[in-house]
């Protein structure tokens, strides 16, 4: 029997995952798109610890405590028996500090109610500061914070190298390519890069804030934003850090600790750069003395090793959307993730490739929808 011919345009945390799970199909042949340029989940590290967020939109917390639930199944599956590399993922719990004492408390009621259908979070209670310095010795100061055990972290570009590959191994076709435009010829998407036009049955695009370079040439009005997003890497010499717990400060700046003395802090959150990659090191030198402020002087007299930068996708409301493309046959589409990307961008990717193969989905289309974001102009 001929295979049907499926493409994914995007190869960052979205696409990765629904390359990884269509793969396995063998009634299909799939291929991957992605030029490796700006791309937000390579860039980015993430904390998968979205329980104890204010944030009041029901199904955006929906999206991001299944998707925090379907990490360990997902990269368990991934790996079939292997252990989880702790380079990728590592659940080592979160400490969540507020200047606010009382806001600790609002948290912690927040958390103990949402661990009634999210037992996943695991352990929560407010920690002093000699139980911090227990889990974190370079710990200085005299703050109290929120620990939820189920917490975890996880390295965006080791993440989707891992997907990348695996789906490679299972007859996935990579192509480090540029995909110029779409088109549609009947029912059949068409991909057109600088060395050929290739049609397919059915197509994923999955490229966050590049999704209207693809649309608007076809006559639609596409809700997605850039946003820039630096992070700094250091390196502790001489310090044991896989199992310290993700540390998140009061405002947007976390502290995120993986093997072998290695951090990362960030990220910035950069609303009017457009698509600009450039590296500016003296607004991350603040960022970085800023968020380790509590911390022994060790943070601030640590190496920096690499630099950072990528973009993530906003929709002018903040909410994600997935779905059909609206009035374009076989093409599906999810973007507007932004920096919640890395916690729900596998379970986003699933729900591309339950549409693809006509299944039902994890996640209800109509709370995300798609035609909210992406209109036909004709």
């Amino acid at each position: 029997m001929e295979k049907k011919k499926i493409a994914i345009v995007g190869g960052g945390v979205v696409g990765a995952s629904a390359a990884y799970l269509l793969s396995k199909e063998p009634t299909l042949e799939v291929t991957l798109y992605d030029e490796g340029v700006g791309q937000g989940t390579s860039a980015a590290a993430g904390i998968i610890s979205p329980w104890l967020s204010k944030r009041r939109n029901k199904k955006w917390y929906r999206m991001v405590k299944e998707g925090a639930a379907f990490y360990p199944e997902f990269l368990s599956e991934v790996m079939n028996g292997v252990a989880i590399p702790k380079t990728v993922y590592n659940q080592v719990g979160t400490l969540l500090f507020k200047n606010n004492p009382e806001h600790l408390k609002d948290l912690l009621k927040i958390g103990l109610k949402r661990r009634e259908s999210a037992p996943e979070i695991g352990e929560l209670k407010i920690l002093s500061p000699e139980e911090i310095k227990k889990k974190i010795p370079l710990y200085t100061g005299n703050e109290s914070a929120l620990w939820a055990a189920g917490g975890a972290r996880v390295d965006g570009k080791y993440l989707v190298d891992l997907l990348i590959q695996k789906a490679i191994t299972q007859g996935a076709h990579f192509k480090k390519e540029h995909v110029e435009t779409l088109t549609v010829k009947g029912h059949h998407p068409i991909l057109n890069t600088i060395h050929q036009n290739t049609q397919y049955d059915k197509v994923i695009l999955a490229v966050a804030a590049w999704l209207p370079n693809l649309l608007e040439p076809l006559e639609y009005k596409v809700d997605i934003r850039p946003q820039k997003g630096q992070l700094l890497e250091i390196e502790l010499k001489n310090t044991i850090t896989t199992n310290w717990p993700v540390i998140m400060p009061e405002g947007e700046t976390d502290i995120i600790p993986f093997e072998n003395g290695r951090v990362i802090i960030g990220a910035t959150h950069e609303n009017d750069k457009g698509f600009d990659l450039e590296i500016d090191k003296v607004q991350l030198t603040h960022m970085l003395h800023d968020a380790v402020t509590g911390f022994s002087d060790h943070f601030k007299q640590a190496s920096v090793v690499n630099y950072r930068s990528g973009t993530r996708a906003y929709t002018s409301d903040f909410a994600p959307f997935f779905g059909p493309v609206p009035e374009l046959s076989n093409v599906y589409a999810a973007s507007g993730l932004g920096s919640t990307g890395l916690t729900a961008g596998p379970l986003v990717g699933k729900v591309l490739a339950q549409l693809i193969l006509d299944k039902p989905t994890s996640l209800p289309l109509e709370d995300y929808p798609i035609r909210n974001y992406i209109q036909s102009k004709k």
